[in-house]
């Protein structure tokens, strides 16, 4: 059935767990009712169809691939094209309304599914509103539990019946157009949604598990994809420097740091600063997270064999400039994008590290030769984000004896710890600031590299005239903007060591 027909069907003919439960769904064409299913109907589901509409029908038997295709078309079609919220009023309280859903059999009958679909558009209307990065729908034997991930900490939204759950599930399903089927395996889907003015892209995945399948939404806000260079907030320093390695015709600008600490949106501004009809950029990503206007993106798939390295070769053939690999996380990879810097690239890319100097640690560690690296590195930078104390509700106090050895603080110096509010959500914390570090390879550094010296050896060097990320964490904490557990928290500090 072609995109046309689709487009002019009735998706909800039939009351959806009716459709789900028997394998069957009626469409309502220019030619009146088609049914289809991929097994024969019974006399009474044949009845009961007809029955409910009133009306003959023909009926179509169909491959199970294809059922499941027309099932996801037809519902996603009418229910989620549009503004997620012009349904929820400015008045409209998501804890009241799940309160008010009952987990009976008679809310999974019939068209009542309503409810859940209002349930699911409150859920990540509130998402978008409360900054969330992530939704999370765990299933479990009693309940189904909705957790928000607000500046990088897991926050449980609501708790609900667990008689709920797969149809909840199900509905997610559909709408970011994945197969409702399949249980036993992994998903990944993608869905793009308006609250208002607002618009968004939900990267969607699923996991099997003991309770059903567990769901995460990864809100993907696409104004942060439009941020500028100068609006991420990087000390001045590391921003010009950063700036003077855009501006090289050749060489690698490495990201570092753990999930979730803001690498993307750094890199994606660059690439943006960057960006002018003058350039091809092209960049090879897992996955694309955001669209950029005027560069050419393309997604690894393994399993169709394209991975990271196949992708950067394939791109390497279309005259490049400019060349962004989203991870280097194999060698093969890293001896590409080393090669391509040597040989008139500019090539970004981000490892998974704690810092970054052990960047370059790691770079060896995979097989890439210290000569090499000396002489295509540019430019490393390592980013955390940190959460900022609310300034409605922050609370001055004294450092306590182990905060002292800790950061090297003066007992006498005020520092500040998070109270709770209205204003943050009885967090303590409002929005999040990034702390970064930042190595520029000059030619004494190149030396050390080719020379295969210690990590130790390199920080000496580098952190001489250059701040830490430790050193950047102090200065927060000396100047009210985060906590002192903020930071053992983010950086990963043992509270019997000291910086």
């Amino acid at each position: 059935m072609t995109e046309e027909f689709f487009e002019n069907i009735k998706s909800d003919v039939l009351p959806y767990d009716f459709v789900k439960d028997n394998e069957v769904i009626a469409l309502n064409t220019e030619n009146g009712f088609v049914v289809s299913s991929p097994k024969q109907l019974s006399k009474e589901i044949y009845n009961e169809i007809q029955r409910y509409l009133n009306s003959s029908f023909k009926f179509e038997l169909c491959e199970p691939e294809k059922f499941n295709e027309i099932l996801t078309n037809s519902f996603s079609i009418t229910d989620h094209d549009g503004d997620i919220s012009e349904e929820l009023s400015d008045e409209f309280d998501l804890q009241d309304f799940a309160g008010s859903i009952n987990a009976t059999e008679d809310l999974l009958s019939g068209n009542n599914d309503t409810p859940i679909i209002k349930l699911i558009n409150g859920v990540i209307s509130q998402a978008i509103k409360n900054r969330a990065s992530d939704i999370h729908f765990e299933p479990y034997e009693d309940n189904i539990i909705v957790r928000f991930r607000i500046d990088g900490i897991l926050k449980e939204i609501l708790k609900q019946d667990s008689k709920i759950a797969s149809v909840l599930i199900s509905r997610i399903k559909i709408i970011s157009g994945l197969d409702i089927s399949e249980r036993r395996l992994p998903q990944d889907g993608r869905v793009s949604l308006s609250l208002g003015d607002k618009n968004v892209d939900v990267r969607v995945s699923t996991l099997p598990s003991s309770y059903g399948e567990r769901i995460v939404l990864r809100i993907l806000d696409k104004q942060a994809a439009q941020i500028n260079i100068d609006d991420l907030g990087l000390p001045d320093k590391i921003l010009s420097n950063y700036k003077n390695s855009l501006k090289n015709p050749e060489g690698i600008i490495l990201f570092t740091g753990p999930t979730g600490s803001g690498k993307t949106t750094t890199l994606y501004a660059g690439l943006r600063f960057l960006s002018d009809s003058s350039q091809n950029i092209l960049t090879v990503e897992d996955p694309i997270e955001y669209t950029l206007n005027g560069i050419g993106q393309t997604q690894v798939n393994t399993k169709t064999g394209y991975t990271f390295a196949k992708g950067l070769r394939a791109i390497l053939r279309q005259d490049p400039d400019v060349v962004m690999v989203g991870e280097m996380r194999d060698v093969e990879t890293a001896q590409i994008g080393i090669q391509s810097s040597l040989t008139g690239h500019l090539v970004l890319s981000t490892v998974h590290t704690n810092s970054a100097v052990a960047a370059i640690t790691r770079l060896r560690d995979m097989g890439i030769e210290s000569f090499l690296l000396a002489s295509s590195l540019r430019t490393i930078i390592s980013q955390r984000l940190v959460r900022r104390l609310c300034p409605k509700c922050k609370t001055e106090h004294k450092p306590t004896a182990e905060y002292v050895d800790i950061f090297n603080l003066d007992k006498n110096q005020s520092v500040y710890s998070p109270n709770g509010c209205d204003h943050c959500n009885h967090t303590g914390y409002q929005g999040r600031i990034a702390i970064a570090e930042c190595i520029q390879v000059d030619k004494k550094l190149k030396d050390l590299i080719h020379n295969n010296a210690s990590e130790n050896e390199i920080a000496d060097h580098v952190f001489k005239d250059n701040q830490s990320i430790d050193q950047a964490s102090i200065d927060l904490i000396v100047n009210g903007v985060t906590s002192c557990e903020e930071i053992i928290r983010v950086n990963n500090i043992k509270e019997d060591a000291s910086l």
